[in-house]
């Protein structure tokens, strides 16, 4: 059961001599220059994070560990009959960085069915708020009500090593990783489902048991999750979810905290909840379009209808990409393979042909292809999940996988606080000032 954990302290200790001999002899290299514009702006393009565990690519996408979505749906290790990788394995591939075998990634299901069990305490305080409360405010409370758990927390009060920092760390992302989806599927059933819960079925792997737990029971729901799952964990370590768990886990707060800290960064609209905003906008279009399955002609007019009245269409465009997401063309697969007819995934289909020319014409996108929200929704509606509330919860227990693995790295390499300087609004036009006057001399 520790083989995983033994190959990781390998892989941390190789690495961690290389970057110290990288630094000896290239620490002073500039990375580049940056602008007034890209402080501005969200520091869009400013190198100053170091994730292991993933890089985008404004023209070639996600790539994980170096692969991109494609080679991972085929190389990635699947259950029987199934053409969607296991979750499980991604998170091998995101510790280690290499393709798991079919025996590691069992390793890691039977481990995290090993560490599932939830405290009571924690089902006490999610049932203290209201029903009606955010599933996202259930969820991360949820997730901090677990913090008692802590390993680290309880190893950093008796004192311990810096070296050892990783290895507490690891043991909280492990149990974590086992417990959001039983946390997640409580807080669906108590808020949707009359507060009838679903216990786990151990026979199954992360994805398809966390789907049982939602109460679903098809295969190929069940697939849908392992997708969903896979796809949505990690998109390098500049987005919000990401760079928040990362820059509290600086502080030494603990995996726990940590990871409720980025799920809040989730839950904003303009990241997590991107996807619920898509599916409301098509549900829009579909009755305003008469109810039925519309034309492209009639999408092609309500999209330019949307633009005219100041609006966006939600699902286009990304902060960085410049090309079709990968992730919404593995869903876009999905559909094709397990579904073939629905009018509403069809109606994405028909988006997708006409928004990126109309977009386009505008001069004002510099992407105007689909990104991984387009999609998502549509999917989750045929197999009837209505509650579009409840998505960004879904994207958060897929999002774990990647921040959690980050974690563990940024122990393992003792990355220190993260404390960027900052300027004031007077400081930079003194300082373009001063670079006039230079210039004028």
């Amino acid at each position: 059961m520790e083989t995983l954990k033994n190959k990781f302290r390998e892989k941390a200790s190789q690495l961690n001599a290389e970057i110290k001999d990288m630094l000896a002899k290239h620490g002073n290299m500039k990375l580049g220059e940056y602008t007034i514009e890209q402080i501005y702006s969200g520091m869009k393009g400013v190198i100053g994070l170091i994730t292991e565990t993933s890089k985008l690519d404004p023209l070639e996408g996600i790539r994980f560990r170096g692969f991109s979505i494609p080679e991972l749906r085929q190389k990635l290790p699947k259950v029987k009959g199934s053409t969607e990788p296991l979750p499980e394995g991604l998170f091998y591939l995101l510790l280690i960085g290499e393709i798991p075998t079919e025996e590691d990634v069992k390793n890691i299901t039977i481990d995290w069915q090993r560490r599932s069990n939830v405290p009571k305490h924690v089902f006490d305080v999610i049932d203290e708020l209201p029903v009606n409360a955010h599933p996202m405010t259930q969820f991360v409370t949820g997730i901090m009500a677990m913090q008692t758990e802590s390993e680290f927390a309880k190893a950093y009060d008796r004192g311990i090593s810096k070296k050892e920092y990783w290895e507490y760390v690891y043991e909280d992302t492990m149990n974590l990783i086992a417990r959001v989806p039983r946390v997640a599927a409580y807080v669906y059933r108590r808020k949707y489902k009359n507060n009838q819960h679903i216990e786990p079925n151990y026979n199954l792997d992360w994805g398809a048991n966390f789907a049982h737990m939602l109460g679903y029971s098809d295969a190929n729901f069940q697939n849908l999750m392992r997708l969903y799952l896979t796809i949505h964990a990690d998109h390098e370590g500049g987005n919000v979810s990401a760079h928040t768990t990362h820059l509290v886990g600086s502080a030494l707060s603990d995996p726990y905290l940590s990871l409720a800290a980025g799920l809040n960064g989730l839950a904003g609209p303009l990241h997590g909840l991107a996807n619920q905003e898509v599916i409301k906008w098509i549900f829009q279009l579909k009755e305003n379009l008469g109810g039925g399955l519309p034309t492209k002609e009639q999408i092609a007019e309500y999209i330019k209808k949307t633009l005219a009245e100041g609006k966006v269409v939600p699902g286009y465009g990304h902060a960085v990409l410049r090309k079709t997401d990968p992730r919404f063309t593995a869903q876009q697969e999905f559909y094709r393979t397990y579904i073939k007819h629905d009018d509403i995934c069809e109606i994405v289909q028909m988006i997708y042909e006409v928004a990126p020319p109309i977009l386009e014409a505008t001069g004002k996108i510099k992407n105007p292809w689909p990104n991984v929200d387009a999609h998502s929704g549509a999917l989750l509606v045929h197999y009837g999940m209505f509650e579009y509330d409840y998505y960004t919860v879904l994207f958060g227990v897929s999002r774990a996988l990647g921040v959690l693995a980050s974690l563990v790295w940024d122990r393992a390499l003792g990355l220190p606080i993260e404390r960027p300087g900052s300027v004031t609004t007077e400081w930079i036009k003194n300082y373009i000032q001063k670079q006039l006057a230079e210039q004028n001399k």
